[in-house]
């Protein structure tokens, strides 16, 4: 019976962890989106978060996002320095056209620096994609 559940691949969504200014702190902090590169809007976005590797793990955070526009982004949370030197999995389900999709992305440990900047599209920000 499990074999007949069929749950396709999301496509056109990304998770990007950006390097950006906070104007309350006056510093640079790192902040992960999610990004909908889709034609079409995603709704009931849900993002499960999570930091680990073998001796460590943060909480898991879980994160409604509801609807995500066409063409469009939205934070999710800020990403602490001390997180980076973990793996971070991020973990995005969502409808879009009434069907669920559901996608697992990963920042391996010590990946995201300034050294592997790139500018996110969407965003036009220099951040981090995940794989």
């Amino acid at each position: 019976m499990k074999k007949d559940i069929e749950i396709p691949i999301a496509k056109e969504v990304f998770v990007a962890i950006v390097h950006e200014w906070n104007d309350d702190f006056l510093s640079k902090d790192w902040n992960a989106y999610v990004i909908n590169n889709r034609n079409t809007p995603i709704d009931m976005v849900l993002i499960v978060s999570k930091g680990y590797d073998k001796d460590k793990k943060t909480s898991t955070m879980r994160h409604g996002k509801g609807l995500v526009g066409a063409k469009s982004y939205e934070k999710i949370e800020m990403v602490q320095e001390d997180v980076l030197a973990l793996d971070n999995e991020f973990f995005v389900t969502f409808f879009a056209n009434d069907v669920l999709y559901e996608r697992r992305f990963l920042f391996e440990k010590n990946t995201v620096n300034e050294q592997n900047l790139i500018t996110i599209p969407l965003i036009d920000k220099e951040g981090v994609l995940a794989k």
